[in-house]
């Protein structure tokens, strides 16, 4: 059977999936310097890496902020474009198994998406996300090597970064235990380590990012929130949101597959629309 090619293209990076029928052939990521050739080296890349001829392509799906780029049929396969945020929503609902839930795009910023059956309603976003974990790693951490940031997290100690209820207050206060962050950054220690940086980072982000999808839920009926994303890939993240579980009645969901939710979530909509 012909293989389905779903690929978003984003601003920092470039992932393919590979679907023949409804089962998944192969994923992959590449850095996307420049949008329009690492489209093309991404291709290839797949093809060769899942030893995959190109007269086995028999469509190409393209989503993202670089999709702008290609203008033509890629290599002479025929090429369809999705809008961003419906595969956001397409590509959330069908990892999770739910039929309704804000969807979280975590990738160099972050875009939200209320997805419900046919309808993908983008409501918002924010700036705030993977890129910013790199540019503040770089002045911080003096790197934006991903897997060097995530050997940090493992060790660091939010206690030596961040200001805690607990540090201002001496009795508890309803619904605020005393270990809740007070200030991200707001006590950070003069022998603060590279981990306790990095912790700190990430867990301002995971917090700006999980709180704005309560507020965004707040007077919905909605109680599932989807993750996906670059920043879904770190298990340490879990922690985080399972925090904000506790505090607010919501459900974060990272289902498998999240970091290619995209490129799936325009294939689903190609079979849906175009096939």
């Amino acid at each position: 059977m012909k293989i389905v090619l779903g690929i978003d293209a984003g601003a920092s990076t470039t992932k393919i999936v590979g679907f023949r029928e409804n089962i998944k052939v192969g994923s992959i990521q590449v850095n996307a310097e420049d949008q329009l050739t690492s489209i093309y080296g991404a291709i290839g890349k797949f093809l060769n890496l899942y030893s995959i001829s190109l007269k086995d392509v028999y469509s190409i799906v393209l989503t993202g902020v670089g999709s702008s780029f290609i203008l033509d049929d890629i290599y002479g396969i025929k090429t369809y474009r999705v809008n961003e945020f419906d595969a956001i929503g397409y590509g959330g609902l069908y990892l999770s198994q739910k039929k309704l839930a804000l969807v979280v795009s975590m990738g160099t910023g972050t875009a939200y998406v209320k997805a419900c059956d046919d309808s993908m309603i983008h409501i918002g976003g924010s700036g705030v996300g993977g890129g910013t974990l790199l540019g503040l790693s770089s002045i911080l951490l003096g790197t934006k090597d991903i897997d060097i940031i995530n050997g940090y997290f493992k060790s660091g100690q939010l206690k030596n970064v961040d200001l805690s209820i607990g540090d201002i207050c001496n009795e508890p206060i309803p619904s605020l235990p005393l270990d809740l962050t007070a200030s991200n950054f707001g006590n950070i220690l003069v022998n603060a380590s590279k981990s306790d940086l990095s912790i700190g980072i990430l867990n301002m982000i995971c917090q700006t990012i999980g709180l704005l999808a309560i507020f965004y839920v707040k007077n919905d009926d909605i109680k599932d929130i989807v993750l996906t994303g670059t920043l879904s890939k770190f298990s340490v993240i879990r922690q985080i949101f399972d925090r904000l579980e506790l505090l607010h009645n919501v459900k974060f969901i990272i289902p498998n597959d999240s970091t290619f939710a995209i490129s799936i979530g325009a294939i689903i909509y190609y079979n849906k629309f175009f096939r």
